[in-house]
């Protein structure tokens, strides 16, 4: 599989795409405009090995429902990602079974180099 969740609204996310230059058998899935569904979110989670390497803690619903000060396990990391797509660590890249997470310099290196 050739993926990537991520937002059209985010100029990170776009700037991220460009500096790929995905090939074109790549799907991309705007999360604003299609939801991420119970299956794709459980094949993200079986690629990174738990909701909460998925979960970004810089969303600011993250800040304004407090959630910093719970005690948040797997099945709420997942429950947030569905109620709403700010959630979602971004861009989420998947080529074949590797996951990239989130949009660190690392991150995207590491994207670029499987894409060689």
């Amino acid at each position: 599989m050739k993926k990537v969740y991520y937002l059209k609204t985010c100029s990170t996310c776009i700037r991220i795409l460009k500096e790929l230059n995905l090939p074109s058998d790549f799907v991309l899935q705007d999360i604003k405009t299609e939801d991420i569904t119970v299956k794709q979110l459980e094949q993200m989670k079986a690629l990174s090995g738990s909701y909460e390497a998925l979960f970004s803690k810089r969303a600011k619903l993250y800040k304004e429902m407090d959630l910093k000060n719970q005690q948040l396990e797997e099945r709420d990391y997942k429950h947030y990602i569905l109620e709403h797509y700010t959630f979602l660590s971004r861009p989420v890249i998947i080529i074949d079974d590797a996951i990239f997470i989130g949009n660190s310099k690392k991150v995207v290196e590491a994207a670029k180099a499987k894409l060689l």
